[in-house]
């Protein structure tokens, strides 16, 4: 009987030492299917971390160009103003998106094709507005850059004179106020682009 036992005890030891190995080999095998997986999750996110820093740096160049852009065509004093809305004294603000619009600025001569929304206060036949178009050698022509670029000018038109006032953003979004002797004033808001060739 105490052979039987010692066998017994032999076999057990080999069994719970076989049961070691046996969990350790598993082990090792998780422990590297660990490994592999937390290597493949830890490339991913650097490949990610990369791709978004590329991303950042090339929107940040863009931003960089088109601020340079924008500075460019205000200093030259030579740019156009496109308008997406206009915004009468009292009234509801109006969509002109694709409209066509706009305002063309050069030293030589400022020529305005906008519409116009407000109160006329005098030489406005009926059914005879021409909106807030006018072209002139502007006056006092002044670009300065504070926080935004600040610009007014002035245009003796043929029949009404008309002030100017244009704040400009670095990235080329531009408020511009009109007013005049025969008109209510307005405002319109769009953005700055280089004046196209005719």
């Amino acid at each position: 009987m105490m052979a039987h036992v010692g066998i017994l005890r032999i076999l057990n030891t080999v069994n719970i030492k076989l049961g070691i190995i046996l969990t350790m080999f598993i082990s090792k095998k998780i422990m590297k299917k660990h490994i592999f997986l937390f290597a493949a999750f830890f490339c991913f996110i650097l490949g990610s971390v990369k791709a978004q820093e590329n991303a950042i740096k090339a929107n940040t160049n863009q931003e960089t160009n088109d601020t340079n852009n924008i500075e460019n065509l205000l200093n030259s004093k030579t740019f156009e103003f496109v308008a997406n809305t206009a915004y009468p004294t009292s009234g509801i603000p109006k969509n002109l998106v694709g409209s066509n619009y706009s305002v063309t600025f050069s030293p030589e001569k400022i020529v305005s094709n906008l519409p116009f929304y407000g109160r006329a206060y005098s030489g406005m036949a009926l059914g005879r507005d021409k909106g807030m178009r006018f072209q002139g050698k502007p006056e006092n022509f002044t670009i300065e850059k504070n926080k935004e670029y600040q610009g007014s000018a002035t245009v003796n038109a043929e029949n009404d004179t008309y002030e100017i006032s244009l704040s400009v953003s670095s990235s080329g979004y531009a408020t511009i106020t009109i007013s005049s002797n025969d008109r209510g004033t307005i405002s319109y808001q769009g953005e700055i682009v280089e004046t196209q060739k005719q």
